[in-house]
């Protein structure tokens, strides 16, 4: 897509003075991963290795002649982390795309007083991206369940290179629990090394699952995986950062965050649950985005969650058993789907006209038809384990695209390499 005439950059930061002395290699630590992408901005993040600030060069050409840098952090000093960086674009355009490329410079600290820069390290790839809004054409994927499980990320992976999506949503369950950093960083920055840039032109918009909360790093996981950002919504719903409502040209793309699978007083939770209240925000936050043009302007509409919203099944847990989770109806003392968000969201849904919810959480491909009483078609993800032939339990990457004016949903098997679902 070529860049608009009057395509605009954010406004440079000050230059940071360096000195040209030696600087010790291998300070970026991976290549960077795009995510939150919207109309007007784009996140970024990579690893570092060693106290850093980092950087982000973009331009309007592929050459890079009009770049300017945006460095990490929005505060009076410049962001340092020995161990990631991130960086928020702002003021870009809609449905335009921009080059890029990252940098860090590396600090010592000689006391708490007087850091020393030793000057930058520049990443020379040059990637792209392009700004999501109702003119921007594409498709997007969906992934979930990885559980960072190596062999059936490689999978994941290896379909989202040859699809090539305009956007990815994670749609949940990225690792077990994030105990250190380190998980997160191997999760996101690092999840594979036959992938080392798997999201540096396709952008990430990240859902938690139930795992995604667990560990003490987990509890923090907006430190790497950011909150989007918090312009994009009125100040009473600033706590919902992973929520969205995007344009991807005739597609609204609306993001939800089922949380736990466990209820708040579950004494597993330690108090630390706050998941009634998040839901009932979340609700408030739904009702509003559906009565906007960003959603009713939308020929299609998709909403996205991590737990699913349906289930026929009787000896399924429905999720909203006080106050432990635990009944002897049920397989399992915890949420296998979420009857709660279901009452709540999906009468917005149907007001919307939403016509499909896409979810995970249950580790096995199923897709439900739409019926009078649920007028939206619900698919939930496979899962982590791969046994050919014999389970509906395998990795799936959902692609959608626009054909021909229609929404072409396809579900891929990637541990058999076939396509379990069309329409």
């Amino acid at each position: 897509m070529a860049v608009t005439a009057d395509a605009a950059l954010p406004v440079a930061d000050e230059a940071i003075s360096t000195p040209p002395d030696s600087v010790p290699e291998g300070l970026i630590g991976s290549e960077p991963i795009l995510m939150n992408p919207a109309e007007q901005s784009m996140d970024i993040a990579f690893a570092v290795n060693g106290e850093a600030t980092g950087w982000v060069d973009v331009a309007k050409s592929p050459d890079m002649s009009d770049s300017v840098r945006i460095y990490s952090g929005d505060g009076p000093i410049v962001k340092v982390h020995d161990r990631f960086v991130t960086i928020r674009i702002r003021g870009l355009k809609p449905a335009t795309r921009y080059w890029y490329r990252i940098g860090a410079d590396r600090l010592e600290f000689e006391n708490h007083y007087k850091p020393r820069n030793l000057g930058p390290v520049l990443n020379k790839t040059v990637y792209s991206f392009t700004t999501l809004g109702t003119d921007t054409q594409g498709s997007f994927c969906v992934i979930n369940d990885t559980h960072d499980r190596k062999p059936i990320v490689d999978m994941v992976l290896t379909k989202l290179a040859e699809l090539k999506p305009s956007v990815i949503i994670w749609n949940g369950d990225a690792r077990n629990f994030y105990r250190t950093v380190d998980d997160a960083i191997g999760t996101f920055l690092k999840p594979h090394p036959k992938h080392p840039a798997y999201a540096a032109e396709s952008p990430i918009l990240f859902l938690n699952g139930n795992h995604d909360f667990r560990g003490r790093f987990g509890i923090h996981l907006e430190d790497l995986m950011m909150f989007r950002d918090s312009a994009e919504r009125e100040i009473k719903y600033a706590g919902l950062g992973r929520n969205f409502v995007q344009r991807l040209g005739d597609l609204a793309l609306i993001g939800l965050d089922t949380g736990e699978d466990k209820q708040d007083t579950n004494p597993i939770m330690a108090g630390l649950g706050r998941m009634t209240r998040y839901r009932e925000l979340q609700t408030q936050w739904l009702a509003e985005e559906i009565e906007k043009p960003t959603v009713k302007t939308a020929k299609f509409k998709i909403a996205f969650c991590h737990i699913p919203l349906f289930d026929t099944r009787p000896n399924e847990n429905p999720g909203d058993v006080l106050p432990a989770d635990d009944d002897p109806r049920y397989r399992h003392p915890w949420a296998s789907w979420q009857r709660t968000c279901a009452n709540m969201w999906g009468p917005l849904f149907v007001k919307a006209g939403v016509q499909l919810v896409v979810t995970g959480h249950q580790h096995v491909f199923r897709y439900d038809a739409p019926t009078s009483g649920r007028p939206w078609a619900h698919i939930v993800g496979g899962g982590p384990d791969f046994v050919p032939r014999k389970s509906r339990s395998f990795p799936t990457v959902l692609e959608g695209r626009i054909k021909d004016g229609q929404l072409a949903i396809t579900v891929h098997d990637c541990g058999n390499l076939r396509i379990v679902f069309k329409s």
